[in-house]
């Protein structure tokens, strides 16, 4: 005969079961919001253009960029797709032209050349920067491919400068203290899994107020830097 009772306790104790099991799947899934953080280690590469550049100065070869760094994932909604990003990175930007800079006495002094005169003269600085982002993009905890936008501002202090001339007599290269130690700007970075556009603009000029031009020209470059960023974690 069947037992009604015993049945009814079976089902009973599998509706609890698949309640428990559904609890739990929704504790860990919350969990695991809890938890992730996105986009916390990047390097990246790109292209300095010199914008403000005096009558003449015409840029040469590759000014590039690179720069590395951590920076600090901080959710601020549940999901944890929206929020900012503290960081701490190295940066170094080289800037070719035919500015040509020298030593004179103890002073610099900066000439426009035409290029039959040497082979490259750079304009290097190495920089310990610190990026602020905004942050939205479309994660989720399991989810490895989203859009991301990050924008904001990024202030770098620039621990060590240099020019370089390069001729077909030698080398010349020496520190340059004519460059502006704090260098701080705009930045937008946005794209879609691994491969990201990245964009920043100074918003003060590479070298200090004051430098000129052995002609007297004020010399106002400041960067526009154009190229790709990668997140990593």
């Amino acid at each position: 005969m069947i037992n009604v009772n015993r049945i009814l306790w079976i089902l009973v104790l599998g509706f609890l079961s698949q309640g428990i099991n559904a609890q739990t799947e929704v504790v860990e899934e919350q969990q695991d919001f809890s938890r992730y953080l996105e986009d916390q280690f990047y390097a990246g590469f790109g292209y300095n253009v010199l914008l403000g550049k005096p009558d003449g100065v015409v840029q040469r070869n590759l000014s590039y960029n690179l720069q590395a760094g951590f920076i600090k994932d901080i959710p601020f909604n549940q999901r944890r797709n929206f929020g900012v990003g503290l960081g701490l990175g190295y940066a170094v930007n080289s800037y070719y032209s035919n500015m040509v800079v020298s030593q004179n006495a103890g002073a610099l002094l900066y000439e426009v050349k035409d290029v039959s005169e040497f082979n490259r003269s750079k304009l290097e600085t190495h920089a310990i920067e610190l990026p602020f982002e905004i942050r939205w993009r479309t994660s989720t905890a399991d989810e490895y491919k989203f859009w991301r936008i990050y924008a904001g501002a990024k202030l770098g202090y620039v621990f060590s400068g240099s020019s370089r001339v390069v001729t077909d007599t030698g080398t010349n290269g020496f520190a340059n203290n004519d460059i502006e130690k704090w260098q701080y700007g705009l930045m937008i970075n946005f794209g879609y899994n691994t491969w990201n556009i990245h964009a920043y603009y100074a918003l003060n000029p590479l070298l200090k107020d004051g430098t000129v031009l052995d002609t007297g020209e004020a010399i106002d470059i400041r960067a526009l830097r154009i190229g790709v960023i990668f997140y990593i974690l």
